[in-house]
């Protein structure tokens, strides 16, 4: 009997060792966004950096981008 006691014990102590050191760690930022544009000749969305921009226009490659200003 006195063995389960020292076993639920050492299972409380491990469970609260557990969840003190879940607490400690600092969230990771998973806020890292970027801004979706929208490709003036075909209306796909894609993210800014990897837009072609002309005209204050954005568009998706250089080939929509020339089709568009023709």
């Amino acid at each position: 009997m006195s063995r389960l006691l020292m076993l639920i014990a050492i299972a409380a102590l491990v469970y609260l060792l557990f969840k003190s050191y879940r607490k400690n760690i600092p969230p990771q930022d998973k806020t890292l966004t970027e801004d979706m544009v929208r490709c003036a000749q075909c209306g796909v969305h894609l993210p800014k950096g990897e837009s072609v921009q002309s005209q204050d226009q954005f568009f998706c490659s250089t080939a929509h981008r020339d089709a568009y200003l023709k």
